[in-house]
C-alpha cells in the first residue's frame, strides 16, 4: 500500500480579522512557493476539474482579503476557511492546501494543512528533508502554530494516536510556549533545528521515513516515549483535522 504523507500545523483559539488572516495567508503562500516549483500556481477548489481550472488566483494580500470577506469562506465565529490546489498534473496529482484561521471558539478549527504529493516527479522532489523543512517553515512562520509535523498516515493508523494530541511524524514542530524549557535529548540520527524564534523542528531521520522499515518504526516509538515524558505530547487545545 502506498504510504501517504501530509504536513499540518494546529493552534488554539486566536480571534483574528479577515485582514490579519489574509496577511498570514499571503506570507504562507509566498514562503511555500520557494520550497518547490510545484507550489508556483494555485486554483480555488470546485466541484469539477474543468471549473476549478478556471479559478486560478494570485495569492496576494488583496486576494485573500476579498476571499475571507466573502460568504463562501467566512464561517462567522469559526473564522475563515479556505482550500486551494496546484492544478492537475500529468505526472502526478497536485497538492492541496486547507486553511482555517481566526476562530476564538473552543475547541477552535485553526489549522494549516498541505496534502503532499504521492507519485511522479513531484513526490520524489518534495518528499525530502530539505523541501519538507521549507514547507514546515512556511507553515510555522505564517501561522505561528502550537504544534505540527509531516505525518505518515500509515504510522498514525498503526499506533492509533489520539486526535487533539501532537502526532509522531517524520518531522515534528513544537512552539516555544509548548516546550517550556530545554528540549529533551533525542536518539541518533535525529536532530533538532530552530525555526527562527518560534520553536523547534525535530527531524526523525534524514532519509525518507517509512513504516516498511522496522528501524524507522522503532525510532518513532522511542522518540514518542521521550517526548511524552517531557510533556510535549499533552492534549492540544486545538481541534485537529487531517486530510484523508
Amino acid at each position: 500500500m502506498k504510504e501517504i504523507f501530509y504536513a499540518g500545523v494546529y493552534w488554539p483559539a486566536r480571534q483574528e480579522s479577515a485582514e490579519e488572516c489574509a496577511r498570514r495567508a499571503e506570507t504562507f503562500f509566498r514562503l511555500l512557493s520557494s520550497a518547490d516549483p510545484s507550489y508556483a500556481q494555485w486554483f480555488e477548489q470546485a466541484n469539477s476539474l474543468k471549473k476549478a481550472l478556471q479559478l486560478r488566483f494570485e495569492p496576494t494580500y488583496e486576494t485573500f482579503v476579498r476571499f475571507f470577506k466573502s460568504k463562501k469562506y467566512n464561517e462567522g465565529s469559526f473564522g475563515f476557511s479556505f482550500s486551494a490546489w496546484t492544478g492537475h498534473k500529468e505526472d502526478g496529482r497536485g497538492s492541496v492546501v486547507m486553511l482555517s484561521c481566526g476562530s476564538a471558539v473552543a475547541p477552535p478549527p485553526n489549522f494549516g494543512l498541505v496534502d503532499l504529493p504521492s507519485d511522479g516527479p513531484e513526490e520524489r522532489r518534495v518528499l525530502t528533508v530539505p523541501v519538507l523543512t521549507e514547507v514546515m517553515r512556511a507553515l510555522v512562520l505564517a501561522w505561528e502554530p502550537d504544534w505540527g509535523g509531516v505525518i505518515s498516515h500509515a504510522y498514525q493508523d498503526m499506533r492509533n494516536e489520539p486526535a487533539g494530541h501532537p502526532r509522531t511524524g517524520w518531522l515534528m514542530y513544537f512552539s516555544r510556549q509548548r516546550q517550556r524549557g530545554e528540549f529533551p535529548s533525542l536518539p541518533q540520527p535525529m536532530r533538532v533545528e530552530p525555526v527562527e524564534d518560534k520553536g523547534s523542528l525535530v527531524i526523525l531521520t534524514p532519509e525518507r521515513f517509512t513504516v516498511d522499515n522496522p528501524a524507522h518504526v522503532a525510532l518513532a516509538d522511542e522518540v514518542r516515549a521521550v517526548l511524552d515524558r517531557a510533556g510535549l505530547l499533552t492534549e492540544s487545545r486545538g481541534d485537529e483535522r487531517t486530510l484523508m
